[in-house]
C-alpha cells in the first residue's frame, strides 16, 4: 500500500529524526539516497523500515514523491531513504581518531570517511561534538557511517599513544605510527583543543603547513595519512 497522507505516523517519525532530540530519544537515524543505503547494505546494517518513490521501481515502502521530498533532507529528487538503530562500540585501535568540539556536521562526516579510506579502528566522540548520526553527517561520510566503529568518550579512554593536533605547537607530526597504536585529538574548528585535553595527551603535534590553519577535516585526514606511512 501506498503512503498518501503527510500525517501518516511513519512519516512523522522519519520527521522527529531529523532533529537530534528526536534521534537521541529513539536511538535511530535515517540516511537516505540509493547510495547511502546500498553502503547500509554492504556493510551488513539491515533496514528498521526502507521508503521509496512510488513508482520508482526500488523495493521498499511506497510513499507518494511529494511527501517522500517533504520529509527528505535533500528535497526533491530523493527516490529512497531508511531508518536505521544507531550503533555504538567501545574506543578500540590500533588507529583511533578523537574529536572534542569538532561541532560542524559536515566536517564530523568527512573525518569519518577519511578514517574508512586510512583503516581507523573508531572514531571516538568528546564533548561538544556534532551528531554523527544527523543527516548532513551521514550524507559526508559517504557510507563511512555504516563502516567505522563509533565510540564517546574521553582522552582517557583511547587506545595507544595519544597525539593532540595542535597549530604550530609541538613537534612536527610525523609517521607512522609510534609504537604500532595511537589516537590522533582532533580540536574544535576554530579554536582546536582546550589546555586541558593538550596537557593530557601523550605528545602535541602539528601539521607543517604554509598557510594559516587547516579545518578539522583536513587535518584529521592529513594526519591519518602521516600516521598511516602515506609520505614515509
Amino acid at each position: 500500500m501506498t503512503i498518501e497522507s503527510p500525517h501518516n505516523a511513519k512519516l512523522k517519525e522519519i520527521r522527529r529524526l531529523a532533529r537530534r532530540r528526536g534521534r537521541e530519544q529513539s536511538g535511530r537515524f535515517v540516511a537516505e539516497g540509493e547510495d547511502l543505503l546500498a553502503a547500509a547494505d554492504a556493510a551488513g546494517w539491515e533496514a528498521l523500515e526502507r521508503y521509496v518513490a512510488a513508482g520508482s521501481g526500488l523495493a521498499g515502502t511506497e510513499v507518494e514523491p511529494e511527501l517522500l521530498a517533504r520529509v527528505s533532507g535533500l528535497g526533491s529528487g530523493t527516490r529512497a531513504l531508511a531508518v536505521y538503530e544507531q550503533r555504538w562500540a567501545a574506543p578500540q585501535g590500533p588507529l583511533a581518531v578523537y574529536l572534542h568540539g569538532v561541532g560542524d556536521p559536515g566536517n564530523v562526516g568527512t573525518i569519518l570517511r577519511s578514517a574508512h579510506a586510512f583503516g581507523a579502528a573508531s572514531v571516538v566522540l568528546g564533548p561538544d561534538c556534532a551528531d554523527p548520526f544527523g543527516s548532513k553527517a551521514v550524507r559526508a561520510s559517504m557510507g563511512a557511517v555504516f563502516s567505522v566503529p563509533l565510540a564517546r568518550g574521553s582522552v582517557d579512554d583511547l587506545p595507544g599513544r595519544t597525539i593532540a593536533l595542535a597549530a604550530r605547537s609541538g613537534e612536527r607530526l610525523r609517521g607512522p605510527i609510534p609504537g604500532g597504536e595511537a589516537s590522533i585529538l582532533v580540536g574544535a574548528e576554530r579554536t582546536g583543543l582546550p589546555d586541558e585535553v593538550l596537557a593530557r595527551a601523550d605528545a602535541v603535534a602539528h601539521i607543517a603547513i604554509a598557510g594559516e590553519s587547516l579545518n578539522a577535516a583536513m587535518a584529521a585526514t592529513v594526519a591519518l595519512y602521516e600516521l598511516t606511512g602515506g609520505s614515509s
